[in-house]
């Protein structure tokens, strides 16, 4: 059996073992999320130092261990990371990380979200308005993993939402149409345009009816569904948050 193999990989994140080493989370192309150990990455003369930083794409020759499977080089593809350090982009970029580690699940490629991960990435990178870009992000994410909300109807009664009010029932993770409305609270509602947005932020990218910013209530809500979906709120949304109010 041949130990060796090659792989294309976003370095997720990285804690330090031993002396010397780091064990890895990487989402490659081929096994989706996985860990490995990058033995002496730390030393200052390694061949690997610099190189498996948070966000970068990575061309891998790996060997296959006991335990971890080991790194044995690694040729920058996509260095993101050096666009990133800037303290919004790194908010934007770590929850969007986080999302993918917290969602994927080990062994199991999914090209989309990988496509979906290193667009997301390079964006931010190169935006100006970086945590903006995260509501889109995060609804692709939820609809590649099969759990984003239909958006054209209600998901209590199926009745057409197109060019309607809504609210967020967030304990059904969807959205129901006015005459669904609970009178014993206060739902989070979206207006009209509210939900044109949605369905722009959901649109392919490339399509004439594509947005890429969300409204306040959208990001609200998306936010909502995420946590839902999640069953808690992401460690890096209140980093996130305080550059937002800012």
């Amino acid at each position: 059996m041949n130990r060796a193999y090659k792989t294309t990989a976003v370095v997720l994140r990285g804690r330090t073992y031993g002396e010397a080493d780091r064990i890895l989370t990487l989402f490659s192309t081929e096994r989706g999320k996985m860990d490995a150990i990058a033995k002496g990455s730390r030393r200052t003369k390694s061949h690997l130092a610099g190189r498996l930083e948070m966000g970068n794409e990575v061309a891998l020759t790996m060997h296959r261990g006991r335990n971890l499977d080991i790194v044995v080089s690694a040729d920058i593809e996509n260095a993101y990371w050096q666009n990133l350090v800037a303290p919004e982009k790194y908010a934007a970029a770590n929850l969007i990380i986080e999302l993918v580690d917290a969602f994927c699940e080990p062994d199991l490629a999914m090209p989309e979200i990988y496509a979906l991960l290193t667009g997301a990435l390079r964006a931010i990178g190169r935006s100006d308005e970086s945590l903006g870009l995260v509501p889109r992000f995060s609804l692709l994410l939820l609809g590649a993993l099969g759990l984003a909300p239909p958006l054209d109807t209600c998901v209590l009664c199926g009745a057409s939402l197109v060019e309607k009010n809504a609210w967020l029932d967030s304990e059904q993770g969807g959205f129901a149409g006015e005459e669904c409305r609970p009178n014993w609270r206060d739902p989070l509602a979206l207006s009209e345009t509210d939900m044109e947005n949605l369905r722009a932020l959901a649109a392919p990218r490339g399509t004439a009816s594509a947005a890429v910013h969300a409204t306040p209530a959208v990001t609200h809500a998306i936010e909502t569904l995420v946590n839902h979906h999640l069953g808690r709120r992401p460690k890096s949304g209140a980093h996130a948050a305080e550059f937002a109010k800012s």
